[in-house]
């Protein structure tokens, strides 16, 4: 099966917010390095097309609900 480039931006989505997550727990972010900075560095230039605010803020709900429960 191949991934659609929405599959695949929500994966680097996903992957880009934990990574976040670890580095500022670690504080190892540079200063003022917002989540959605962070992640648009992590988004590859062939999927970016299929990338939004809203799709950011979608994916953190999902992630953060889905690790509180």
């Amino acid at each position: 099966m191949v991934l659609s480039d929405k599959e695949k931006i929500v994966a680097v989505i996903s992957n880009g917010i934990a990574v976040f997550s670890l580095l500022q727990e670690r504080e190892e972010l540079p200063e003022n390095t917002t989540m959605y900075d962070f992640v648009l560095k992590v988004i590859p230039k062939d999927i970016k097309s299929e990338l939004s605010v809203e799709l950011i803020d979608e994916v953190f709900q999902y992630v953060t609900s889905a690790h509180s429960s």
